[in-house]
């Protein structure tokens, strides 16, 4: 962080390599703070969304294995890029890895 001569404070942003206001710098953060969730494909994924298993899985705790092509309705996002919420018929709080999944 720096100062010019009128007090204002200005902070190195490592993105654009330029110092901005802090501001700007607050403004920037809080934009950045929604977090972009993608499936295996690189599909960016929302809520709600309806999924489909790309591989096996086999639920912890559950003692159940989901198949590959099953498919799950009304996703929510967690604020982890990598996890989803879904609920799945018999398993309650399930979460899944967004690697595991695509986009139908």
């Amino acid at each position: 962080m720096m100062t010019d001569g009128t007090g204002d404070e200005y902070v190195y942003d490592e993105a654009s390599g330029e110092w901005i206001s802090a501001a700007e710098a607050n403004a920037k953060s809080e934009q950045d703070g929604a977090v972009e969730v993608r499936d295996a494909v690189g599909n960016i994924l929302a809520d709600g969304d309806q999924v489909t298993l790309i591989k096996d899985l086999t639920v912890k705790g559950a003692g159940q294995t989901l198949k590959r092509g099953t498919l799950i309705k009304s996703i929510r996002l967690t604020g982890d890029s990598q996890e989803i919420d879904c609920r799945f018929d018999g398993i309650k709080g399930l979460v899944l890895r967004a690697e595991f999944v695509r986009k139908r």
